[in-house]
């Protein structure tokens, strides 16, 4: 693809740093490449579904503009005339951006999110406006105004969420890359599910103004690509400070693309398997990350077991902060409108109502301590190693209670506050694809990066592509089962004890929405419940204010 021409067939598999070669040598238009993506989505978007508003016009008009000062030698860089979506919780001048959600259907921002202004300056041309699990939270559903995308490698199943359309988008050949955020494995969980390139960066590195939020303390933008290499580009165009945002941080951005090579000799890679042999876990889960290791250790890296905290009190952190967070968020509209948000996220968000500021305050005091333990192991190792979440399970298998009820492989990275990449090792039974994490230590992107290009360039398994068939139409699917209110002797104290919770958050509840809050009530009092009680007199919470020098 990288030779004197581009066959047409191959266009819309271009990584960003394959179309930035061919664009800057002029050997591809950018205009071109825009319209080969048109095709493209023409083609297959309506069974994938990742579009919830596209911009055609206006990046073939940014195209144009591309070429004519390409060719008058203003190239920008490595995104000058590449086209590139949103995950549509970044807001966009004039451009609708829903949250996937009708409490937002028709706003329309009149200013750019800070990442959006960056990848304009960079050359970048939007082609649209990406689908996600509702305000980056609930979901896949079906009760919201907009489909949920489709898994291209099987139409049948889910893509993970929450940055759901632009892992799609990036599988099904729709466009090379696009920007994600991650809350508690939003572009980690998606990226393995559909064979794709993700990175979650260091809470601080990428701005966050004018991102829609779901939680304060978690929230995380960052890239989607194909390759570890296509995601160091777009980190290099996004990180930096950002005013709006209190939480970003001003500091030096190295050159992550010049750290790339293709051998890993001097690095020390802890290996956390206890995340694969003491949890449940399919044969060939177990058997990608053991293949995947073995490929780490022949370029060179040293790789020894080590061990964190189990996965559940990493979970229990993280869902108590955000789950308050996102509640605070929408409370106004769970007051005045609570029918106007879907099932899903309704059943993620109503049960916070059984957090006290105590249960509060107590997460904060043991998300620091979970922080302040991982530095004797960034001691000993410079990145770390674990699974994903193996292969997408079939819409009608999704149950929004699963979020209360299972810890997961993703929230541990969320509430240490390191980076992570996702990227694929293998495929499974069903011939979905399967994935693997690397952890940095903070500001250690560019390891992770360097691992994963070195990674990809001794595999092949970020090359292969969908099969899907031009102009087909979607298969049906089965949707999920909706929530029934429970029944019990044991439910008519929990119910009080829940109808209470709500009436103090000036929530009116209605039999659906009470039977989510009575479901998920019980989780919500045990993680509160096992949060410890021993923190001194001078641990305070994760999230108090440190002052940055100008």
């Amino acid at each position: 693809m990288t030779g004197a021409a581009v066959e047409a067939d191959d266009i819309h598999w271009l990584t960003v740093a394959q179309a930035a070669d061919l664009i800057s040598s002029r050997r591809l238009s950018p205009v071109d490449y825009v319209q080969a993506l048109i095709a493209r989505a023409e083609a297959v978007d309506g069974q994938v579904q990742a579009y919830v508003t596209r911009t055609f016009d206006m990046a073939l008009d940014g195209a144009r503009r591309a070429a004519a000062e390409i060719a008058a030698g203003r190239y920008r860089g490595p995104l000058h005339g590449i086209p590139y979506a949103l995950k549509d919780c970044f807001n966009t001048a004039g451009i609708l951006t829903t949250g996937q959600s009708r409490i937002l259907d028709g706003n329309v921002p009149r200013t750019d999110a800070a990442v959006v202004s960056r990848i304009r300056d960079a050359g970048g041309l939007l082609m649209g406006k990406v689908a996600l699990h509702e305000f980056a939270h609930g979901g896949p559903s079906f009760d919201v105004p907009w489909p949920p995308p489709r898994n291209p490698w099987n139409l049948e199943r889910v893509t993970g969420g929450s940055s759901s359309g632009s892992a799609a988008a990036i599988a099904g050949g729709l466009v090379p890359a696009s920007m994600g955020t991650d809350t508690g494995g939003s572009i980690r969980v998606p990226a393995s599910r559909c064979g794709v390139t993700g990175l979650m960066p260091t809470p601080g590195l990428v701005g966050r103004t004018g991102v829609i939020p779901h939680s304060h303390t978690f929230d995380r933008p960052g890239p989607m690509a194909r390759t570890a290499e296509d995601c160091a580009i777009l980190l290099q165009a996004t990180a930096g400070h950002d005013p709006g945002d209190p939480a970003s941080l001003s500091r030096a951005v190295p050159d992550y693309r010049a750290g790339l090579s293709g051998e890993l000799r001097g690095l020390r890679i802890g290996v956390l398997r206890q995340n694969w042999e003491e949890v449940p876990v399919g044969a060939d889960e177990r058997h990608a990350m053991e293949e995947a290791l073995a490929v780490l250790a022949d370029l060179g890296a040293t790789l020894e077991d080590c061990r964190i905290r189990p996965m559940q009190s990493y979970t229990d952190i993280k869902t108590i902060i955000a789950e308050s967070e996102v509640f605070n968020v929408h409370q106004r509209e769970l007051i005045s409108r609570p029918a106007d948000f879907g099932s899903d996220i309704l059943a993620r968000m109503l049960p916070a109502v059984m957090f006290s500021a105590n249960d509060l305050i107590r997460a904060g005091r043991e998300h620091r301590r979970a922080i302040s333990e991982m530095e004797p192991l960034y001691q000993r190792f410079d990145a770390f190693v674990t699974i994903c979440s193996g292969e997408a399970p079939e819409f009608r298998a999704h149950d929004s209670r699963g979020f209360w009820r299972q810890a997961n492989h993703f929230t541990a990275a969320n509430v240490t506050g390191q980076p992570v990449l996702a990227l694929p090792t293998g495929f499974g039974p069903s011939g979905l694809p399967l994935g693997m994490q690397v952890l940095g230590q903070p500001f250690g992107e560019a390891v992770i990066l360097r691992i994963g290009h070195a990674y990809q360039s001794a595999t092949e398994w970020h090359l292969r592509h969908p099969g899907l068939v031009p102009h087909a139409a979607a298969p049906p699917v089965e949707e999920p089962e909706t929530l029934t209110e429970p029944h019990g002797e044991a439910v008519a104290a929990l119910r009080a004890e829940c109808l209470a919770a709500a009436g103090r958050a000036g929530l009116d509840l209605d039999r659906r929405m009470l039977a989510q809050l009575l479901d998920g009530a019980p989780f919500a009092l045990a993680m509160a419940d096992r949060m410890p009680r021993d923190h001194g007199y001078a641990e305070a919470p994760a999230n108090v204010l440190t002052l940055q020098s100008p």
